[in-house]
């Protein structure tokens, strides 16, 4: 009262607080309070009172009177059949309804400062917290591998990062030792880290968003995940598409609050199961649009020529079931502003008409099922029509005639410009240490203007090294004396590998390790003329999606005899093989070997390599006695 007394006394015009932000309402008291006279008559109750005290005062009455910034929640943007059919869906379902998983955006700084303050524990935090609610900031429990440990997952669209970010994350989980303390790059671009704890997590998202523009926000659970695109955009010759502005747009369009300006956007913070978007740059495909809920494919319009994208819907890979998306019969221009309104179509209307029931069955692909492709199809042109944008969406165009060979991304390749040339570097299994990420900061200040490319194989490139700088680069012990390479070879080059048992609780078997060390053995036995796609991965969720290649490793029951002569069980693997990628790619649906024990990392290796000799042209690099093998 008093604060307000002697501001209405100052004649400061605060009728218009209310409709004001904290920040602007301060600004404009201090202002005002400062043109005011340096005292005030008695009748105010304030003799001889400085400006700046008045001015505090202005301020503190105006903060008062300035209602808090108010963000909507995912559920307010839930149509009543939808919150409906989520109130009588499975567990996850009722738990966001119960309590909003977007207020986490919040909550996880309230509990970052209470833990610190002594005043929380883990275990005081309710359980839909930690290991849901808290997915939405992009934070995941992974106390069952890690007690009392998150992984924190990103958001890098394009999959273009900074050398200073990548520096921020090597300081950040160097604390937690070499075992803990890693950083993985993931097959949608992305990075994740491993080892940190709740309130680490929440200073490090703090830092990103003020000083990064990027985000951990929205990249787990029910969400759209990062949205990848071409490795080379910008740096190729033969691309149709530079994928930069627009997998940034449709990142902002995902995870950046139109009202408050904040990374969080609760329009999609209630979406019925994880989302995936892939934008090609072209007829390489190195984003691997088939395998994506949405999959944007550029396309010359067969009559001017225009570059536009073809829409494919509903590939993925689960448990359950997995599929390779359909082509929806549609194209529009290839820009920023027609892909936000197409992708906000289709996503719209999967978060509101997607199962919230079976969440096996929460996928795009089984609500373009259900409907009918061409009745969804009919469905999105409608929703984009509706928002009255102008974009021209036509029937599908076709694609380019002839075969295209889809071209490597590890070594020194041209680029678009002649005096510049991108360096492909091989990650094995997609792992750093904080060591590997400060070498690969520095190398990228060095050589690449600071910038840091990631591909969905899990490796990186260096773009932008002029062409009399690449020697250089090739001699640096980092790329010569460690784990990185330039030239590994097409064995073990290639080789991509999901999280494992040793942090990710679904994981039947360990994979990363295990996989750079087998693929060492099979690099020691047979070479190959072109790259062989060797992909490990721990459980049939398949996040290092074996069915997309050549040769992949599904973690699987196995059982080999003990010295007693009786059967045992030990870690074990279904063998895929067939799988395509690039234009025309396609998914090995069915293992061609069901339950091989992998436990002798020797005869595993001795397997692999048979089956490059016999389907992918390998030759022996010395005599090497082959495992027989068949099931």
């Amino acid at each position: 009262e008093t604060c307000l007394r002697v501001a209405l006394a100052s004649g400061v015009p605060i009728e218009r607080a209310p409709k004001q932000s904290v920040r602007p309402v301060r600004a404009l008291a201090l202002s005002v309070a400062f043109s005011c006279s340096s005292q005030f008559s008695a009748a105010s109750g304030c003799l001889k009172m400085p400006r700046l005290a008045v001015a505090l005062l202005v301020v503190a009455a105006c903060e008062a009177l300035a209602p808090a910034p108010t963000r909507k929640t995912g559920i307010s943007y839930l149509p009543a059949d939808t919150v409906e059919r989520a109130e009588a869906g499975n567990k996850i379902e009722k738990g966001k309804l119960t309590k909003d998983p977007t207020s986490a955006w919040t909550d996880l700084y309230d509990f970052a400062a209470k833990i610190r303050a002594g005043e929380l524990d883990y275990k005081d935090v309710e359980d839909f917290d930690i290991n849901s609610r808290l997915k939405w900031t992009g934070l995941l429990s992974r106390f069952k591998r890690t007690p009392g440990r998150f992984m924190m997952r990103l958001r890098i669209p394009n999959g273009i990062v900074r050398s200073d970010a990548i520096r921020l994350f090597a300081d950040t989980i160097e604390p937690y030792g070499p075992d803990l303390g890693v950083a993985d790059i993931t097959t949608r671009q992305n990075f994740q880290l491993r080892g940190l704890t709740l309130e680490d997590g929440a200073a490090l998202t703090e830092t990103l968003h003020e000083s990064h523009n990027l985000t951990s926000f929205q990249s787990a659970l029910d969400n759209a995940r990062n949205v990848v695109g071409s490795p080379l955009a910008g740096l190729d010759d033969k691309e149709l598409v530079d994928t930069r502005p627009i997998a940034n747009a449709v990142n902002d369009l995902i995870s950046l609050d139109k009202e408050t300006g904040l990374r969080g956007n609760p329009q999609w913070g209630n979406m019925p199961r994880k989302f995936n978007i892939a934008v090609s740059g072209g007829r390489d495909d190195f984003a691997h649009t088939y395998i994506n809920d949405i999959g944007l494919d550029p396309v010359p319009h067969a009559e001017t020529g225009e570059v536009g994208f073809n829409v494919v819907v509903g590939g993925y890979m689960s448990i359950k079931r997995v599929a390779e998306s359909v082509p929806l019969g549609l194209w529009f221009p290839a820009d920023a502003y027609s892909t936000n309104a197409v992708c906000e179509a289709i996503l719209r209307i999967f978060r509101d008409g997607g199962d919230r029931k079976d969440r096996q069955k929460g996928r795009l692909m089984w609500l373009v099922e259900e409907k009918g492709v061409e009745a969804f199809a009919d469905e999105v042109r409608a929703e984009v029509e509706s928002y009255g944008r102008g974009v021209r969406l036509e029937a599908a165009q076709p694609h380019e005639a002839g075969t295209w060979a889809r071209r490597e991304l590890l070594g020194v390749h041209a680029q678009a410009d002649a005096a510049l040339r991108r360096v492909g570097v091989h990650v094995p299994a997609g792992r750093l240490s904080v060591e590997e990420l400060r070498h690969v900061a520095d190398l990228a200040d060095r050589y690449a203007d600071g910038e840091v490319r990631l591909t969905v194989e899990q490796n990186l490139i260096l773009p932008n090294v002029a062409a009399d700088a690449v020697d250089d680069l090739l001699r640096e012990p980092a790329l010569t004396t460690g784990r990185l390479s330039v030239d590994p070879g097409h064995v073990v080059g290639n080789m991509v590998s999901c999280t494992g048992a040793q942090f990710c609780p679904l994981a039947i078997i360990e994979t990363k390790t295990l996989a750079e060390r087998v693929m060492a053995r099979v690099d020691a036995m047979v070479e190959a003329d072109r790259p062989v796609r060797v992909h490990w991965t721990g459980c049939p969720n398949s996040c290092g999606q074996v069915q997309a290649a050549d040769i992949g490793l599904m973690g699987a029951p196995a059982k080999r005899k003990n010295e007693e002569g009786k059967m045992k069980a030990v870690a074990g693997a279904n063998i895929f093989l067939g799988g395509t990628i690039g234009e025309g790619g396609h998914l090995a649906m069915d293992p061609h070997m069901k339950n091989v024990p992998i436990d002798d990392e020797d005869e595993i290796a001795g397997v692999i390599a048979g089956l490059m000799r016999e389907h992918f042209g390998a030759r022996d690099k010395v005599a090497v006695g082959e495992v027989a093998y068949s099931r």
